[in-house]
């Protein structure tokens, strides 16, 4: 009950009070945030939409069939991530103690699927397109299975897993949100390649700021929940940058070329962090959520910014050290597409040295 006075010590109750008796009212419960959340999300999804349906006219169908084919990056990406991610999650979640509660969210957040804004940004270090959206795809599908029994695994140790809600609905809309906009996008790109370009460009643009925008609105919209235990703040920044890291070091050992090697570290470090904000909200109470729901938010911001940092790093190399040739197709595997943009000198896969 909120008491209200006037400057003459007079008490009032202001006219949205629900129940005012005497000197005391009962205000509404303020919902802003509540529904702002949900504002925001629907924007946020159609926006995405429309940027993976900017990406998809990079992609040539033949070329994305040709990695379901012949899924070597495909496998070297699903060990990254359900691999690599969920016993980082565990050993980080050991080495700094942290409390039940909050390993599990850890744990959470390393057995998500990729993110789609690893798609946005292997296209600005001149990643394999192709590889990036089957990745994307098919990690979203393998979550579906993978995700209950990466937690089984690897959450006994502090909860019974029963008790994680994991919600298949929200998987099938990010799966819809993602497949559904690829194939108009490779539609369009089959019927109006020169349009499917200027579409590129333009939505790729819009993806880069539509990545800022989500970063800085989480943390104005919650900012409420930025105080929480500090070995959280250092798992959330270290958890990315090892994910990051793995995954192009796995890559290398698989003998991927330089451009998949960047495509399937930028895939094993960006996490579907609204994935795993919605797995915390519906598997713990609002007083439990006090201690772990920033978390998400905490390793989407520095996912977001060592992903800027690689770019911004493979940007600056480009410019001194790159050069412009031409794309030799006899050199290179025929599901491999580049972006339009520079190519290095890259070191022949597996596939390509034995087609040379």
């Amino acid at each position: 009950m909120d008491r209200l006075t006037d400057n003459h010590n007079m008490t009032f109750c202001p006219e949205n009070a629900a129940i005012c008796n005497g000197t005391s009212c009962l205000m509404p419960p303020d919902n802003f945030n509540k529904i702002l959340s949900t504002v925001l999300s629907a924007t946020i999804t159609t926006l995405l939409a429309l940027v993976m349906f900017s990406l998809g006219c990079s992609v040539e169908f033949m070329k994305f069939w040709s990695h379901i084919r012949w899924p070597w990056g495909i496998i070297v990406g699903f060990l990254c991530q359900f691999g690599i991610m969920p016993i980082a999650g565990f050993v980080l979640s050991l080495v700094f103690n942290v409390l039940p509660l909050q390993a599990i969210v850890i744990l959470i957040m390393g057995c998500c699927p990729g993110g789609t804004g690893s798609n946005i940004l292997s296209y600005w270090v001149d990643g394999d397109m192709d590889l990036s959206l089957s990745m994307t795809t098919c990690s979203t599908i393998f979550a579906l299975g993978m995700m209950p029994l990466c937690l089984f695994i690897y959450t006994k140790k502090w909860v019974d897993s029963n008790s994680i809600v994991i919600p298949y609905d929200s998987i099938g809309i990010s799966l819809a949100t993602l497949v559904v906009p690829v194939g108009i996008g490779m539609f369009v790109n089959y019927k109006w390649p020169k349009q499917a370009k200027i579409i590129l460009k333009v939505g790729s643009i819009t993806g880069g700021i539509l990545i800022v925008t989500v970063a800085v609105i989480g943390g104005v919209l919650y900012k409420g929940s930025w105080i929480i235990d500090p070995k959280l703040w250092i798992v959330g920044t270290v958890f990315p940058a090892i994910g990051f890291t793995m995954g192009f070091l796995l890559a290398v050992m698989a003998n991927l070329s330089w451009r998949r090697c960047r495509t399937v570290a930028l895939e094993t470090g960006l996490q579907n962090t609204q994935l795993c904000s919605t797995i915390v909200q519906l598997s713990f109470t609002p007083e439990q959520l006090g201690l772990i729901f920033t978390f998400p938010l905490i390793y989407s911001i520095f996912q977001i910014l060592i992903a800027i940092l690689f770019l911004i790093a493979y940007q600056i190399y480009k410019r001194i050290c790159g050069k412009k040739v031409p794309v030799d197709d006899s050199l290179v595997s025929p599901y491999e597409q580049p972006n339009e943009g520079f190519v290095l000198d890259e070191k022949p896969s597996l596939y390509e040295k034995t087609k040379i």
